[in-house]
């Protein structure tokens, strides 16, 4: 009967360690892919095209599904015929992806106006309305009820969002003194544009994600196959977006123009950053994920202090609790368990 004890103890061990390992992990990647964004639209010098980037990601994301997707096939003449057989073989089913695919990719050009002209913790904060957009599509598309803790949680979450955004813009000067660049970001930003961009990118994000998981539902392929269609369709609806808004000035200063190890890094971030949250993610209840938010919102607001000069005062800090407390409420286990009827056997995760 001893023996027995350690061999039990050590895959709880390890359970735990991957838990906190998830944790930390959601965390940095919430964090820092705001934070590393933000960061690119203050640097001085010449500022790289927002719709480049996002083509870049997409086409790096398909990279790397179909990488894995080759790992698991273990041979090219399998892979080669799944793709054919999946992809191509499936044209109406392939089609269907179509939708969240110009989507999202129009969430993520819109990101980059919110973050350009919104401070990393009000945008972050503020992008938090996912939440209470992907619960009403869900609700009426997917026909899921939510607990009455949840609708009080989708509340309480507009609440915070709504004071964080009415705080006073014209804040006492702080004894750190902001760096030019983000002195010319201030000036030239314009936080009506940045507000409008957030909210529309939460609205994108929640019928997106929603209409993602109804094709989900009804499927049995594998989420890297669905994101390997989603992101040929990005990359084409990217191209197409990019060239519309940007083309000009594309043709006048180049595909990489103002690109930067920065840049890159954002790219990648992007890329992969969705990759790897799909890996740990089933690791991470929803209690974890609650705390992975939350310690993302307080690690941007730290990151901004002393990063981009940025000033919490007393109305965006009682803002950001209410927001982090919604998040909390919404996501208590209690609370999934009328959920978990209408939810697809696999994970959900729009990489």
């Amino acid at each position: 009967m001893s023996s027995a004890k350690p061999s039990q103890a050590a895959p709880e061990g390890r359970f735990c360690s991957l838990k906190y390992i998830s944790l930390l992990t959601l965390t940095v990647q919430n964090a820092s892919l705001i934070l590393t964004i933000r960061y690119s639209r203050t640097l001085p010098g010449d500022m790289y095209i927002a719709t480049t980037a996002v083509v870049f990601a997409e086409i790096f994301k398909v990279l790397a599904c179909l990488l894995i997707i080759l790992f698991e096939k273990r041979g090219i003449r399998d892979w080669l015929r799944f793709l054919y057989t999946s992809i191509i073989g499936q044209p109406w089913d392939t089609l269907k992806l179509s939708i969240p695919a110009l989507i999202y990719t129009v969430q993520n050009n819109l990101q980059y106006v919110a973050i350009s002209n919104l401070e990393a913790a009000t945008f972050q904060v503020t992008y938090q309305l996912k939440i209470l957009t992907t619960a009403l599509f869900s609700v009426f598309m997917l026909n899921k009820s939510l607990s009455k803790l949840q609708w009080v949680s989708l509340v309480m979450l507009f609440v915070g969002v709504s004071i964080v955004q009415l705080q006073p813009t014209d804040l006492p000067s702080s004894t750190q003194k902001p760096s030019e660049s983000v002195e010319k970001l201030k000036v030239s930003q314009n936080p009506l544009l940045g507000l409008a961009a957030v909210i529309s990118s939460c609205l994108c994000s929640g019928f997106a994600g929603v209409y993602f998981e109804k094709i989900l539902k009804g499927s049995q392929m594998s989420v890297w196959l669905r994101n390997i269609q989603l992101g040929l369709y990005g990359t084409v609806i990217g191209l197409t977006g990019m060239y519309v808004k940007d083309g000009d000035k594309i043709a006048d200063k180049g595909f990489l123009f103002g690109y930067s190890r920065v840049v890159w890094i954002v790219i990648f971030m992007q890329a992969f950053g969705g990759l790897l949250v799909a890996v740990v993610v089933k690791y991470a209840d929803n209690i974890l994920k609650g705390f992975a938010t939350s310690f993302s919102i307080i690690v941007s607001c730290i990151a901004s202090v002393y990063l981009f000069s940025f000033q919490m005062s007393s109305q965006f800090l009682l803002g950001a609790a209410l927001v982090i407390l919604a998040i909390f409420s919404y996501g208590h286990p209690r609370n999934q368990a009328k959920m978990t009827e209408t939810k697809p056997s696999g994970p959900i995760v729009k990489v």
